[in-house]
C-alpha cells in the first residue's frame, strides 16, 4: 500500500484543487492510502476515503510561515508517507527537510509565484522586483531537488522544464458532474459577476459599464476592503446590482441559470495572465456566455470554441458593448453557451486531468 500525503498550511481542507479534485481522486484507487495536513481550527477526519489531519489555524499570516509550517513538517513525518505532495510556497522548505528523509516530494504550482509577488500592491516597486528575482532564483534551486513539479497551466510547466525540473501540468479543469446539469433560462436580461471582490478583478469597470445598460448584474461574493466597497457601491450602475454577498455552491448554480452571460474580465496582472480563471470554466460548464479578458491564454478556450466575447478588461466601452450583443440576441448567446458546454464535455474536464494525475503517480512511485 502506497502511503501519500498532500500538505497545504494555506489552503481550506476542502479546497477544489487540493481535495475535491487531487485527494479524492488518487483516494479512489486501492492501491494508495491518502492523507491531507491542513491548518484550520476544525478535527480530525475521514472524508470521501481521505484522512484529513489538522495542525490548528496560524494566527496570521507571520505565524502561519514561521510556526504553522514547522507543524505540517512534524505531522508529516508522524505519517511517514512514501510521498509528500506540497501546495504552497511557504513549505518548500518542509519538502527539502523530506527529501533529506528520503521521501519522494512533489509540488504543486499552483501559480507563477515570482510574477504573482509582482502585482502585491502593498509592495514597493524595488522591492517586488528585487522579491521577485530571489524567489525565481530559489525555486529553480529548491525544485531541482524536488521528484516532480505539478503546475497548474501548460505555461507554469514550460517555465520549469526550461530550467530542467521535471514538470507536468494538470489543468485545474472543472469536475464535470458539478455544473454540467445546469439549464439556464435566457429568457431575461441578466449576467453575472461571481468571485473575489477587489479592484484587479475588474468590478470597478464592469459596474461603470452597465450603468446605460437595461440589464441586471448578479455579483456573488466577498468584498476584502471597507473603502474599496464604498467605492464601487457608490457609482451609478451599482443601481442594477443584485448583490447576494457569499454564495454557497447551490446559490452559485441558482445564479447561473438565471444568467445568460457571465463576467471573468480581471486586469492584466502578472499572476492573472498565466493562470486559468476557474470561474470561466465554470461558467461554460453551465452553458452560459463568457466576457473574458483578452489575455491569450484566455482568448485560446473562447475564441476556438466560440463559447464568448473577449475585451480588453480595461475598457469599459468594449465591456458594454460585449454586454449589449448577448442582451441583443439571446439565440447566439444561448448558441455560445452550448457551444462552452460542449467544450468542456469533450476537452476541459477534471476526468481528463484526473488520468494524468493517476499516471504520474505511477511513474513516480515505480521510478
Amino acid at each position: 500500500m502506497i502511503k501519500i500525503t498532500h500538505l497545504t498550511s494555506a489552503h481550506p481542507r476542502y479546497d477544489t484543487r487540493i481535495f475535491l479534485k487531487e485527494c479524492v481522486s488518487l483516494a479512489k484507487n486501492s492501491d494508495y492510502t491518502v492523507s491531507l495536513v491542513v491548518a484550520d481550527d476544525k478535527n480530525d477526519e475521514l472524508k470521501d476515503n481521505v484522512s484529513i489531519y489538522s495542525v490548528g489555524k496560524a494566527n496570521g499570516r507571520k505565524d502561519r510561515i514561521l510556526n504553522t509550517t514547522k507543524k505540517v513538517l512534524q505531522r508529516a513525518i508522524e505519517l511517514d508517507s512514501h510521498i509528500y505532495h506540497l501546495h504552497d510556497p511557504e513549505l518548500i522548505f518542509v519538502g527539502l527537510k523530506l527529501k533529506k528523509l528520503g521521501k519522494k516530494v512533489i509540488f504543486d504550482a499552483h501559480e507563477d509565484l515570482p510574477k504573482q509577488v509582482l502585482a502585491k500592491h502593498y509592495l514597493g516597486n524595488f522591492t517586488k522586483k528585487v522579491l521577485s528575482f530571489i524567489i525565481a532564483k530559489f525555486e529553480i534551486w529548491a525544485f531541482k531537488k524536488f521528484d516532480l513539479v505539478v503546475a497548474a497551466t501548460p505555461i507554469i510547466k514550460e517555465k520549469f522544464l526550461k530550467y530542467n525540473i521535471k514538470s507536468i501540468d494538470i489543468n485545474n479543469f472543472p469536475i464535470l458532474d458539478e455544473l454540467i446539469s445546469i439549464k439556464p433560462r435566457f429568457n431575461a436580461p441578466t449576467i453575472c459577476y461571481i468571485g473575489l471582490l477587489y479592484d484587479t478583478r475588474g468590478i470597478r469597470e464592469i459596474i461603470k459599464a452597465i450603468e446605460k445598460l437595461d440589464v441586471k448584474l448578479i455579483i456573488a461574493g466577498k468584498f476584502f476592503d471597507k473603502n474599496f466597497e464604498d467605492e464601487i457601491k457608490a457609482l451609478k450602475g451599482w443601481s442594477k446590482v443584485d448583490f447576494r454577498g457569499f454564495a454557497s455552491r447551490d446559490e452559485v448554480k441558482n445564479i447561473l441559470e438565471e444568467s445568460i452571460a457571465g463576467l471573468v474580465t480581471l486586469h492584466p496582472t502578472p499572476s492573472y495572465i498565466e493562470a486559468y480563471p476557474v470561474k470561466m470554466f465554470e461558467y461554460m460548464s453551465a452553458g452560459i456566455t463568457v466576457i473574458s479578458s483578452d489575455f491569450p491564454l484566455y482568448k485560446e478556450f473562447v475564441e476556438q470554441n466560440n463559447c464568448g466575447i473577449c475585451v480588453d478588461p480595461l475598457d469599459i466601452k468594449q465591456i458594454e458593448k460585449a454586454i449589449k450583443k448577448c442582451l441583443g440576441d439571446f439565440e447566439l448567446t444561448k448558441q455560445m453557451g452550448q457551444n462552452g458546454k460542449n467544450a468542456i464535455k469533450e476537452k476541459y474536464n477534471w476526468k481528463i486531468e484526473e488520468k494524468k494525475l493517476i499516471k504520474l503517480y505511477e511513474r513516480s512511485n515505480n521510478e
